[in-house]
């Protein structure tokens, strides 16, 4: 609701002054006269619940604020003075002190003198009875006085100054001149010794070695290091090297498959592989043919005379303990040398695929300590003899870095597969048609590879092979995991019928398979 107010006051003429009391809005002219005038606003009391209300309600009787005091003046006054009475019992039994005890622990407000001086210690000089203490001795000692620091003389001083004695300048220089000719005969009788052990005269002579009999191991590197060339391949701005084995004088180059696959599979056609001899000399190289599930590879050069072809050995011939040397290029270093021995043979080895590279290798690696490193693939492992009795090809190591388990694709292998290659351009392979997995399965008397999966109309699913039977063994060969059951079959012949025994719902079973060419495996997705 708004209410108007008028302005009733009335204003003389003829001497202009108002007849009511000024205001603030009249001398300002803050506020028209027609302006509304609001009224208050009501206030707003929220609703208090009882239990509230109970808890901060003031007490009964009380209206204002605080109570009223009802004392007298007088009472006030008393009030307000600090009486000095008795503890309480309680009090004074808990926090007095021990009765019969005169010690305060701070002076009485209350006493009107200084309390006496504390008793001294008994003397036990006089008292037999007192206590042993240590005190002030008997008879003081004198401390000794400080010398006074002795004034610095100038070298001018002591010339020329008079302040030191001319006898003691005397000695000073007698002293000097002593010890100036004692210094000069030292080094006198030491430059005359010195000359004794030293001389211009003696030339030292080194000895040949034209006729000295060469090391086994120095003509093995001798003989092998020729036929051993770098191999490096490039697409566009991307390369990679590896190593080479000059294996026939017409120019044929084993090698790895990772080593040129990126070639290999390049659809431009503008890849390019290079090979550099042992003598420097660089040539570029033909892809003959590959197969990446040996992880092998031919190369050719054309046009290069003398070639040293690499003397083949026999796998048969190879037994762990022989001695062995890896020659290739480690990490791009040419003609690199390392030595060890045959740690072990038969060692079932499956190679992943890895991005931009198709290899799937699988084979029984011939297992090295010699130390081979990224660059080593594709290079030579010859015996004692300088036969060669492997390819160089992988490493397993957590790190990355050789650790002394180096692994070659055997000599055996590498013939077949290089001579089918130059004589038809491609190999074929043994197919079952399953994929095991990965896990290993076993149980307290047997293990092997379980398979996971059958391809359709393969050899395996003609067979009877299912998914969940665990093959234990290939023929005549003992299998324990995917590698070996991989290897297995890769060591047989194609259309041979092989004996694959099985573990089917506890009990083993043998089943007849005969093995198909890769060939007819369909083609894995793109």
């Amino acid at each position: 609701m708004t209410t108007e107010s008028t302005n009733t006051g009335s204003q003389s003429a003829a001497d202009g002054q108002s007849s009511v009391p000024d205001s603030a809005a009249d001398r300002g002219n803050l506020r028209p006269s027609d302006a509304p005038v609001l009224g208050p606003r009501p206030v707003s009391r929220p609703e208090i619940d009882k239990h509230t209300a109970r808890a901060f309600r003031r007490p009964d009787g009380q209206s204002g604020s605080f109570a009223p005091y009802t004392g007298t003046p007088q009472q006030q006054a008393a009030a307000s003075e600090l009486v000095n009475r008795p503890p309480d019992a309680v009090l004074a039994e808990a926090f007095g002190r021990p009765e019969g005890s005169g010690e305060f622990l701070q002076r009485d407000p209350d006493a009107t003198g200084d309390a006496a001086a504390p008793t001294p210690p008994a003397d036990p000089w006089r008292d037999p009875s007192a206590a042993a203490r240590l005190g002030a001795p008997a008879v003081g000692t004198p401390q000794p006085e400080r010398p006074q620091p002795g004034v610095k003389l100038t070298a001018r001083e002591v010339l020329f100054g008079s302040r030191v004695a001319p006898k003691a300048l005397a000695v000073l220089g007698v002293i000097a001149l002593v010890i100036g000719v004692a210094g000069g005969l030292v080094g006198r009788f030491t430059a005359e010794a010195t000359s004794v052990l030293t001389s211009k005269k003696v030339t030292l002579a080194q000895d040949s070695a034209s006729g000295k009999p060469q090391g086994s191991v120095s003509k093995v590197v001798d003989a092998v290091m020729p036929a051993v060339v770098q191999i490096r391949e490039t697409v566009g701005d991307n390369g990679a090297l590896g190593s080479g084995v000059v294996i026939d004088g017409s120019g044929y180059i084993v090698t790895n498959n990772h080593v040129i696959s990126m070639v290999a599979m390049d659809n431009t056609h503008h890849g390019k592989i290079q090979v550099t001899f042992s003598d420097g000399s660089r040539v570029p190289a033909s892809l003959v043919g590959r197969d990446p599930k040996t992880d092998l590879a031919v190369l050719k050069v054309d046009n290069v005379k003398n070639l040293t072809v690499a003397r083949l050995g026999k796998s048969d011939d190879v037994q762990v303990g022989d001695a062995t040397l890896a020659i290739g290029s480690p990490l791009g270093l040419q003609k690199t040398v390392t030595a060890g021995i045959v740690s072990a043979l038969h060692r079932a080895m499956v190679e992943t695929p890895e991005a931009g590279d198709d290899t799937a290798g699988a084979f029984d690696a011939v297992q090295t300590d010699a130390a081979i490193n990224h660059g080593n693939s594709g290079g030579a492992l010859v015996d004692g003899q300088g036969r060669l009795i492997g390819i160089n090809t992988a490493i397993r190591s957590e790190s990355g870095g050789s650790v002394g388990l180096g692994f070659a694709i055997p000599v055996d292998l590498v013939k077949r597969v290089a001579q089918t290659i130059i004589h038809h351009g491609v190999i074929e392979h043994p197919w079952l048609g399953v994929s095991a997995k990965t896990k290993q399965v076993e149980n307290d008397t047997l293990s092997g590879a379980a398979i996971a999966d059958v391809v359709a109309n393969s050899p395996a699913a003609k067979a009877g092979l299912t998914e969940g039977d665990v093959v234990v063994q290939v023929g005549d060969r003992e299998v324990t995991e995917q590698a070996e059951l991989t290897v297995a079959v890769m060591s047989q012949q194609i259309g041979q019928k092989v004996d694959l025994q099985i573990v089917r719902d506890g009990r083993r079973v043998t089943v007849p398979v005969t093995l198909e060419s890769d060939r007819n495996a369909p083609k894995p997705a793109q």
